[in-house]
């Protein structure tokens, strides 16, 4: 029997990059998914991959800062599925420059992306689990949320709140079966990060697929168990 067989997945930020690569290793493992993003284009082309072998995908495109849309996305699931036994909380953006340079928008659009977004998220999904007496959230953080990067402020705070919030679901969730974990990778090649950073100034790199196979072992676990923080990176990143 595979890992995740029957299980019901939300994931977001699944489109391209660390969550496309987790929705292949889920997919592998048995899971039917339901992945999200704002960009229609990106899902529509991870779920033709991952149909074609053989996985049971529903595309929702869904804006995770906008609260309605969130509710929207959690009641299409059950809609379809009747049930959500995991939710990765994928998202994310990274934007910062100089402390005293940084504007308002940018710091909002970071802590609304990063931290608001997996707030919304998970509380939807807080009330399926509890009513089901089972489920698990995975939040997808960062090295930054232990050892800041310069020029990142928003970014390192919205990783940082997420450390926090992670454990504030876990601790209310764990008289009702529901269960919560931060990952927190240090240097994936993404689409993103690769078209914005010369080849010379790359650090060492894993692939989203060294990453997903972390979630994989996060979600697979029993219910009884959990993996509360897990950091991988590189084995030649400074760190």
């Amino acid at each position: 029997m595979s890992q995740l067989e029957s299980k019901i997945a939300i994931i977001t930020g699944a489109g391209t990059g660390i969550g496309k690569g987790i929705a292949r290793a889920f997919a592998k493992a048995g899971a039917k998914l339901v992945i999200a993003s704002r960009n229609k284009s990106n899902l529509n082309r991870t779920a033709e991959e991952l149909r074609a072998g053989g996985a049971t995908v529903m595309v929702v495109p869904t804006d995770v800062t906008v609260e309605e849309q969130v509710k929207s996305l959690f009641q299409h699931a059950i809609d379809e599925f009747g049930r959500l036994d995991i939710l990765v909380n994928n998202s994310g953006v990274f934007d910062g420059g100089p402390f005293e340079d940084l504007a308002l928008e940018t710091w909002q659009k970071v802590i609304d992306v990063n931290l608001t977004a997996v707030f919304l998220c998970s509380r939807e999904a807080m009330k399926i689990m509890k009513n089901q007496k089972e489920g698990r959230i995975i939040n997808i953080g960062s090295i930054s949320a232990q050892v800041p990067r310069i020029n990142s402020a928003p970014y390192v705070t919205s990783k940082h709140g997420l450390v926090g919030l992670t454990k504030s679901i876990a601790l209310e969730g764990r008289d009702f079966g529901v269960v919560a974990s931060c990952l927190h990778p240090g240097n994936v090649a993404t689409e993103a990060r690769n078209a914005s950073e010369r080849v010379e100034d790359q650090e060492p790199m894993m692939t989203p697929d060294d990453l997903a196979m972390a979630a994989l072992t996060m979600a697979a676990l029993p219910p009884y168990a959990n993996m509360l923080e897990s950091i991988v990176l590189p084995t030649t990143q400074a760190y």
